[in-house]
């Protein structure tokens, strides 16, 4: 540490050290009162030199690292600088109440509950912010009805917060009382962020800077700028304070009374504020990891091929999560204010965050919690809110850079990192645009940088580019030809239009928009579903105003990332361009189409099932099918919260309850990434408790994997088994399959799959004849438990393919007969060969290699996954893809592949697959009984990790390895790598 010139010499940790030694001598004499807070003597400074000599650089937050002026401030305050009476400052008349302290009588005694916004304070004000309050908060301000100046830059508020009721140290001197529940600190720096303020928590016991974040703690910072202080303050009148002169010393008037029914026996709830800004536990995993890799993994993927095997010690984490900080600059938004991290929102539409309110939530009876429905809690934990940190992604980074694509690095990283870290990348090509006329590129390096490795831009970017697909993402997007022509030539969309040029270049219309490349509106908008949104808050907070945009109920909202167009790359050339993923295009030409878009009717109308992409992924209605009401933040209101001098206005800030609030759940069935941020939340950066609701809430990555398992149970495939029978010396019986999903299942990234698994067993259960059954690691075996063709790509040591040009793969089955046969749905592509012309697209006939490249996709090998019901024929698909500004390539791409004479797959045959199982009575040992069918899915199959393991390099490789070895399936849903879909249970077999 850089000690301040004249300031404490002790290494920091001992400085507090010897603080709380302090505090607990001076607790040596307590006065005899009921307040615990009460330590008989005057805590006052007691060096007003090192007073003074830290005062200038506590007065001026982003003079120093955030580091530094942690440490600086913690020594002031922990100093009692503030209560320097002689430099001016000044406190409040006494401890007062911030809300009801109510006291109810019960079989077991009194209980109490405090209802304030705060813990009981004792504010002290520096001279500037004291006589700021004096000039503009005076007993005769008529309120909530005019502004007030800015308050000057240096005003230091200091919120001491205390038990309560504050009765009970109501009377005592202010300065012989230490603040049990720490104090809230603001300290003004108008030229730091758009806010104005720079917002703290100090403790003197127990208190440490949060930053850098120590080891394994990925909590809130509870210091810095941005900091989700501002969902209350933002109600303030101006300056976001509610300082009122009435409270100061010396002043005229009386604080606000509140209902304080003190009943010395009573037992007071724990204040809102300690518990969120120290929350416990918010970094402990949810559920137990192997301790070493798990037999199983091993024998499938032997570490053979790693330079060295990591251990639980020397793998390098993510940054932290709490670096993820990157708030609105101070002045006028711009285009450099584009994208902010998630934490900037999360104080107002994160459920608990006032500690008053706990609208957005849900109780649970079986374990007594909250199920937070909010829109922070909900996308944090799914796969777009961990899109910037997924491990399984920047593996497959990894293997497009360092394999498959070396000579196009840049290339890659900004087209893959322009969706996975879409904040950062963007932001990067906006202000290097705006600096000097280049969009540039943005690397994998970039995602990592912190503020403490390179310098602030880059930490910024890094950042936003963890944050994932966070709110700011989407919240800005404009689509139609109206929106897009208003934004297109505004200097923020000019790389964008480089992006469209380069992965959609014979594309227009929305199709433009494929592969994310949507425009964006201005920095001072953000956009929502609801019309006749509260602007205040958010206008004093963040300096935007939320406007109604209809596109955020729009499947298109969801469509121009989820119809991924990309190059067919291969030794630097580009050589076509192919559709690596068509969910959108693939519920457009089903029965769930609506039938029109932003800019009109679309050919065909709607289906009869129409469903909207919101529908299924964001939903907004309770189980009994009604339409959630809720408010959509938690705010400080006028006429709901306890009340608080120089508000806004009641029709400012207070809320109405909507119907139709969208629970932002975002899931599909990925239960193995959710799985691994629940055990290895270290390893990723983050937190697995929610920063506000804290212990009352059920984790959010919790209520993520339910709404996983719930789909997966309800909303994805119906099986049926039909009554097996002998005949013929065998048994037969015929399994169907219908897709209730509004597009094709599996859907998404093309090595997605899932498989049917068929057994015959006997009377006591035991398998005699099984197709489709799994090892360990979740690869398909055959009886001897030896992996059937396309479950390994690779020689153990990834050394060589295992014959690369034959594309060994389990064919499209409408009769299965062996067990060495398995029915799996899925889509496998091939590299351009390796030399000489290449033709690539929906038709090309396979010439290279199966490959798991995003960028090498040249042909189709094989796309047998369900079709959606109602499914288009090609005539219709085309007239639609021209409708959207697609080729008529994207309506044959989406049909199927190598499924032969099926017809299951024609279009309009309902979005089924009957698979035939025929077991030759001689293949059994033993004396069948029943039969039993079951529907599993895999969105990480075992060739795919392989493909990573083999192709991959470096710590991203790594820690793919040590992630998916180690982590524990056992006794989960997951358990074996595959999750259950659908099961017909055992059916008895019929006598011929």
């Amino acid at each position: 540490m850089q000690p301040i010139a004249g300031g404490l010499q002790l290494p920091l940790r001992k400085q507090f050290i010897a603080i709380a030694a302090l505090v607990v001598a001076f607790g040596t004499d307590v006065a005899a009162s009921d307040c615990p807070a009460d330590k008989g003597v005057a805590l006052l400074p007691t060096d007003l030199a090192l007073c003074a000599d830290l005062a200038a650089a506590v007065r001026d937050p982003d003079g120093l690292p955030l580091d530094q002026y942690e440490t600086t401030l913690g020594q002031f305050l922990g100093a009692f600088c503030h209560r320097d009476t002689a430099a001016g400052w000044i406190a409040d008349k006494t401890v007062r109440d911030t809300g009801p302290f109510v006291s109810t009588l019960g079989g077991t005694g009194w209980q109490s509950a405090y209802h304030g916004t705060h813990a009981p304070v004792l504010i002290w004000y520096s001279p500037e912010a004291a006589e700021w309050v004096r000039e503009h908060r005076g007993a005769d301000d008529e309120g909530y009805g005019s502004d007030s100046a800015p308050m000057p830059d240096g005003a230091i508020i200091v919120k001491e917060m205390y038990p309560a009721p504050a009765a009970r140290c109501a009377d005592v001197e202010p300065t012989h009382l230490l603040p049990t529940s720490g104090a809230a600190v603001m300290v003004r720096d108008s030229a730091a962020s758009y806010d104005g303020w720079f917002w703290g928590w100090f403790g003197w016991s127990g208190w440490d800077p949060d930053w850098p974040p120590a080891p394994d703690e990925n909590r809130l910072a509870y210091m810095g700028f941005g900091q989700y202080c501002v969902n209350c303050h933002a109600s303030a009148r101006d300056n976001l304070t509610f300082a009122s002169a009435r409270n100061l010393a010396g002043e005229p008037g009386q604080p606000l009374v509140f209902l304080s029914q003190h009943e010395p026996a009573a037992v007071a709830a724990t204040p809102h504020h300690e518990a969120v800004v120290l929350p416990d536990g918010d970094g402990l995993r949810l559920g137990q990891p192997h301790t070493g890799y798990d037999p199983a993994f091993v024998t499938a993927f032997p570490p053979s091929f790693l330079d060295r095997v990591s251990d639980w010690g020397s793998l390098p984490p993510m940054p932290s999560q709490t670096y993820d900080n990157v708030w609105m600059a101070a002045g006028a938004p711009d285009d450099h204010d584009l994208y902010v991290t998630s934490d900037q929102c999360l104080g107002c539409h994160d459920a608990g965050s006032t500690g008053l309110h706990f609208d957005m939530t849900e109780f649970d009876e079986e374990t007594g919690l909250l199920w937070n429905r909010s829109p922070y809690a909900t996308w944090r934990t799914s796969p777009m809110g961990l899109a910037g940190r997924d491990p399984f992604f920047f593996a497959q980074l990894s293997s497009e850079t360092h394999s498959f694509h070396p000579d196009q690095t840049a290339l890659v990283e900004s087209t893959c990192l322009g969706c996975h870290g879409i904040m950062g990348e963007r932001q990067a090509a906006i202000d290097g645009f705006v600096k000097n006329g280049e969009c540039g590129t943005f690397t994998r390096a970039d995602v990592d940088a912190i503020p403490e490795h390179g310098d602030a831009a880059a930490a910024d970017y890094g950042a936003l580019a963890r944050d994932g697909i966070s709110c700011t993402a989407c919240h800005r997007m404009v689509l139609g030809e109206t929106a897009t022509a208003a934004n297109a030539a505004e200097p923020r969309n000019a790389c964008i239009e480089q992006r469209q040029a380069l992965l959609n270049p014979d594309a227009s219309g929305f199709a433009r928009t494929f592969t994310g490349s949507f425009m964006v509106g201005p920095a001072d908008r953000l956009f929502g579903p609801f019309e006749d949104p509260k602007t205040a808050p958010m206008e004093t907070a963040l300096g935007i105003v939320p406007a109604h945009s209809d596109v955020m109920a729009d499947s298109e909202l969801c469509g121009t990332c989820h119809t991924v167009h990309l190059p067919v790359l291969r030794d630097g050339e580009t050589l076509a361009h192919i559709y690596e993923q068509t969910t959108y295009p693939e519920w457009a030409f089903s029965d769930y189409r609506v039938g029109t878009t932003m800019d009109g009717d679309l050919p065909e109308g709607a289906g009869k099932l129409a469903e909207s992409c919101q529908g299924c992924h964001m939903p907004s209605t309770d189980a009994d099918g009604s339409p959630t009401l809720s408010k959509i933040a938690s705010i400080q209101e006028f006429s709901n919260f306890p009340q608080a001098e120089f508000t806004k206005a009641p029709d400012a800030i207070d809320l109405d309850a909507r119907e139709g609030f969208a629970r932002h759940d975002l899931v599909g069935l990925n239960v193995f990434l959710v799985k691994i941020a629940q055990q290895f939340p270290e390893l990723l950066g983050i937190r697995t408790q929610d920063p506000m609701l804290v212990s009352m809430g059920v984790d959010p990555l919790i209520y993520t994997e339910q709404q996983m398992l719930d789909q997966a149970a309800s909303d994805t495939v119906q099986l049926t088994l039909g009554d097996p029978v002998r005949h013929d010396g065998a048994i037969s019986t015929t399994v169907t399959l219908v897709n209730v999903t509004g597009h094709k299942f599996p859907s998404g990234v093309g090595f997605r799959r899932a498989f049917l698994t068929f057994e015959v067993v006997d009377v006591l259960g035991n398998v005699l004849w099984a197709s489709g059954r799994t090892d360990g690691a979740g690869r398909l075996v055959d009886a001897s438990g030896q992996p059937i063709d396309g479950e390994v790509w690779w020689e153990d040591d990834c050394s060589a393919r295992i014959e690369p040009e034959a594309r060994l793969h389990q064919p499209h089955y409408q009769r299965v007969v062996a067990e060495d046969q398995a029915q799996i749905y899925q889509e496998l592509t091939s590299t351009p060969p390796a030399d000489g012309p290449a033709q690539c697209g929906p038709l090309a006939e396979p010439a290279g290699q199966l490959t798991t490249s995003f960028l090498s996709i040249c042909a189709e090998v094989k796309d047998n996954r369900l079709l959606p019901q109602g499914f288009l024929p090609l005539d219709a698909r085309k007239a639609i893809a021209a409708a959207l500004g697609a080729g008529e390539d994207m309506a044959v791409d989406i049909g199927p592949t190598a499924i032969g004479d099926d017809p299951d797959y024609e279009p309009l045959a309902g979005g089924k697959d009957s698979v035939e199982f025929v077991v030759p009575l001689s293949a059994l040992d033993g004396t069948p009984a029943a039969v039993r069918a079951r529907l599993y899915y895999q969105a990480t199959p075992p060739f795919y990790l392989q493909d990573r393991f083999c192709t991959a390099t470096g710590t991203d490789r790594d820690r793919l390895y040590f992630l998916t070895g180690h982590l524990n399936l056992d006794g989960t849903e997951a358990e074996g790598w595959k999750l259950l879909v659908a099961d017909s249970g055992t059916v008895a077999v019929k006598a011929e």
